[in-house]
């Protein structure tokens, strides 16, 4: 039988009680989800997430440690930090860099595109966003209020310091300098560096979205340490005398620059060094390198016969002459192609050993220098301090030159005995002439006494290396005889003669090496010391002059130092009689 026909029919429905289970299912998947993502966000990752957050918040403000005071032997500062303001941006907050630059440039007296750099976003060494930039540090109180009174958003001024030099140029080659952001960048602002300088400490603290401090935020304070003090052997006073006299003095005879040093003949402390011309270490960017040279420590020049001394005195100590010898001396002397003379003319005759260095003869310590030998006079050279830095202080220090007598040949017989073809400092000279003042013991000179820590601790400064250099007996002849050149009528240092006082010094002209070659002119040299029956300051000077002339300029600029220095500290007149010194003995 046929089965009839099915009629269309509607699709049946599902089940309902399956649908709901299903739906239940996917809202618990769901919400299992959202769950597990909170648990994460609020328990895993809560920390991460929140430490982010502070720190969009967070407003840093740096608290500058305070550099330490350079002051002089009495106390007086030289330089100093002084408070002042610095500016920083927040680039997070700042809303138009290029008009808050065009606006700030000229306050700051920064270029605008070094302002809109600053201020631009940026991301800091852990990824998150940069609230705090520098534009500047050390901006006047004054400008800092300005600039605070703008209100432009964003950028922010808080208490800074900058270092005060009071008296510019006073002792500027040995003081130094920094840079704008505080750093030691020559002399002892540099070389006593981790004395100075300051810890920075640091301020935090929450802010809202608009800039504003959060009461009850969170907060950090790490405070700032001061830098130590450093205390230099420097007069001031005296410092500001000899600059002043080297200064007019060199002026006279048009030189390119001039060193004078002054020591005390018992310690090796330097009471003054002085370099001519000078700069503003308040301002030491404004002059160029060469103006900021120490020439004291940093000039290599020939001593001419400064460097007589040191054959005499060696002669002496090696018992080939005692300070009554009358040694025969010429007029002249060959020494390989190279004739020598005296520029005080005199037939072949006995010559006083006195005679020798107030006429500063050539041939006379030619003469000395063969009996002594080459290695010997280099031996005394080295004890003399020469060839080696003095180490007192001072950066960059030259060690001039000296050459060891299996380089020599030739005329350098006859020419390093009088100070040619030998390069030395000014400082050396003084050193070593201090030598002879202090009975025959090398000081090294110094010109740092002590460091002062931020609590008045002071700890004072390494004790300066000594060695002898001849006996007593030797330095007490050469104490004598260096009284020669000023006080025999037609001596060469006339100039220095002092009422009331014995003067033993000597002069010399020599040539100035710059790059390792003879430059046009001559360096005059007058080293010396005062009272000469009891030493009490050991004074060198020297000039370059380019024209030539020096000579008389060194004379009368070593004769206004050493009294103002002898009258400075107040030292009582010499209490013998000069030296009685014949040159040529009848």
């Amino acid at each position: 039988m046929r089965r009839p026909a099915t009629k269309n029919r509607r699709p049946r429905s599902g089940n309902p009680r399956r649908r709901i289970r299903f739906g239940l299912a996917l809202i618990l998947l769901v919400f299992a989800i959202v769950g597990g993502r909170l648990v994460q966000l609020q328990v895993t990752d809560s920390a991460a997430y929140a430490a982010k957050a502070l720190g969009q918040r967070l407003q840093e403000h740096v608290v500058p440690g305070s550099r330490g005071a350079i002051i002089d032997r009495d106390g007086e500062a030289l330089a100093f930090s002084a408070s002042a303001r610095y500016v920083y941006a927040d680039p997070e907050m700042v809303e138009d860099p290029q008009s808050a630059a065009k606006t700030l440039s000229p306050l700051l007296g920064v270029p605008e595109s070094q302002l809109i750099d600053k201020m631009k976003p940026r991301a800091t060494e852990d990824g998150s966003p940069s609230r705090f930039e520098y534009l500047a540090r050390g901006v006047d109180i004054s400008v800092g209020d300005t600039i605070t009174n703008l209100d432009i958003r964003g950028i922010n001024v808080a208490p800074d310091e900058r270092r005060e030099v009071p008296g510019h140029d006073l002792a500027a080659n040995l003081i130094g300098f920094t840079s704008t952001d505080g750093q030691g960048l020559a002399g002892i602002e540099s070389s006593y560096e981790d004395v100075l300088k300051g810890k920075d400490g640091q301020r935090q603290y929450e802010v809202s979205g608009t800039g504003q401090r959060i009461p009850g935020g969170f907060e950090r304070n790490v405070p700032a340490k001061q830098g130590g003090d450093v205390q230099m052997t420097i007069d001031s006073d005296l410092q500001y005398q000899v600059q002043s006299i080297m200064s007019d003095t060199l002026a006279k005879k048009d030189a390119e620059f001039g060193a004078a040093v002054v020591m005390d003949s018992d310690t090796g402390e330097i009471v003054s060094m002085a370099s001519v011309p000078g700069y503003d270490a308040a301002d030491p960017f404004d002059y160029a390198d060469d103006r900021r040279v120490d020439w004291a420590s940093g000039a290599v020049v020939e001593p001419g016969s400064v460097h007589k001394a040191i054959v005499v005195a060696a002669a002496i100590e090696e018992g080939i002459i005692d300070k009554d010898s009358t040694p025969t001396v010429g007029p002249s002397i060959q020494v390989a192609d190279t004739t020598y003379r005296d520029t005080h003319y005199h037939k072949e005759r006995p010559m006083s050993i006195g005679g020798i260095l107030a006429h500063s003869s050539n041939v006379g310590i030619i003469e000395l220098a063969k009996k002594l030998g080459p290695e010997k006079l280099y031996e005394y050279q080295k004890k003399f301090g020469l060839g080696s830095p003095t180490g007192a202080g001072t950066q960059g220090e030259a060690a001039g030159i000296i050459r060891d007598p299996s380089t020599w040949q030739g005329s350098d017989y006859g020419s390093i005995p009088i100070g040619l073809g030998v390069a030395a400092t000014p400082l050396q000279m003084a050193a070593g002439y201090n030598a002879i003042a202090n009975d025959g013991m090398y000081v090294q000179p110094s010109m740092v006494s002590c460091t002062i820590d931020a609590d008045g601790t002071k700890n004072p400064a390494a004790k300066p290396k000594t060695h002898r250099v001849f006996s007593k007996s030797t330095a007490k002849d050469m104490q004598y005889l260096l009284q020669a050149p000023v006080s025999v009528s037609d001596g060469t240092g006339t100039d220095a003669e002092l009422p009331g006082y014995l003067v033993s010094a000597k002069t010399g002209t020599g040539k100035l090496v710059r790059d390792g070659e003879y430059q046009s002119g001559e360096v005059a040299g007058f080293v010396g010391f005062a009272p000469s029956d009891k030493p009490q300051y050991t004074v060198a000077v020297f000039a370059y002059t380019p024209k030539g002339g020096g000579g008389e300029v060194a004379g009368e600029t070593f004769r206004d130092i050493m009294q103002s220095t002898l009258g400075h500290f107040r030292v009582p007149p010499s209490g013998e009689a000069p030296a009685d010194i014949t040159v040529f003995p009848s």
